[in-house]
């Protein structure tokens, strides 16, 4: 079983509104950790330190194992919505 780590960061925009953003895929979590570090420097990741997540996954396995609903707002289309 050959676990990787993914370094992600989340900006809220308000408004239920997120920025998301995959920095990395790492072999330790050490190396995501030293990713993080050299991240938090850069514009834009200074000013929200506190949107970085490592989150730990397995190789050759599913990770989402249900449907999903996508819930459009009033005045969105919902082909554009759906894409």
């Amino acid at each position: 079983m050959t676990t990787v780590f993914l370094l992600s960061h989340m900006h809220d925009l308000g408004d239920g509104e997120t920025d998301d953003k995959l920095i990395g895929v790492y072999a330790t979590r050490g190396d995501a950790e030293r990713a993080q570090a050299r991240a938090v420097l850069l514009n834009g990741f200074r000013d929200a330190p506190d949107g970085f997540v490592i989150d730990a996954y397995v190789l050759g396995e599913d990770h989402w194992e249900t449907g999903y609903v996508t819930v459009v707002t009033s005045g969105e289309n919902p082909e554009e919505a759906q894409s």
